[in-house]
């Protein structure tokens, strides 16, 4: 699922292999499409998920905490796809550190393995809060790197934000479809 490379050795790709490498970025156009940007999505989808672990953390019922838990398991899974699907593959080509684009790949796989511990748990279950509280504390450190590192770099570039926009959009809605059902449709 991940659509990071990997590099031998910690060796950043050579300048000739990411000049062939696929062009899909499309540069910033002076018509306006509709819908927020790509960073305004992403940032919203931030906030959702946010909310979401202050509302586990105030449960107290354990019904209430798998539903809470539930949802972000559901949200996080479907941000951290279309991130890897369409905005990484599209900032990596315009972006001179890659190692960013990396460090939150791999933050990701750790966000992700922890996921799927927790789905596959109940509340009550010996450790499934502290699950997701450190889910909850690896996101908040994900988020504040994207949000103060990562996000700016990518506006100071060419990159099209509305048009990743508007894919991350219909991507997002195939993918809530798709893996929550009713669910997934509920919030969105």
């Amino acid at each position: 699922m991940a659509t990071g490379t990997s590099t031998s050795g910690g060796a950043k790709k050579s300048a000739s292999s990411k000049t062939s490498a696929k062009k899909t970025t499309t540069a910033k156009s002076t018509t306006s499409s509709k819908g927020p940007d790509a960073i305004a999505l992403l940032k919203a989808d931030h906030r959702s998920v946010e909310k979401l672990f202050s509302q586990f953390q105030k449960a107290k019922d354990d019904e209430r905490k798998k539903q809470l838990a539930l949802q972000i398991c559901l949200e996080l899974r479907v941000h951290t796809q279309i991130e890897e699907e369409i905005f990484y593959p599209a900032s990596r080509e315009v972006l001179k550190d890659e190692d960013m684009v990396d460090e939150a790949v791999v933050e990701h796989q750790a966000a992700k393995d922890l996921i799927e511990q927790i789905e596959s748990m109940e509340p009550g279950d010996d450790l499934y809060d502290a699950k997701v509280t450190v889910l909850c504390e690896q996101i908040d450190h994900h988020v504040e790197e994207e949000e103060k590192e990562y996000f700016p770099e990518v506006q100071k570039t060419d990159l099209d934000l509305k048009a990743i926009g508007e894919q991350l959009k219909v991507r997002k809605n195939q993918l809530m479809d798709e893996m929550g059902g009713d669910q997934g449709r509920a919030t969105h």
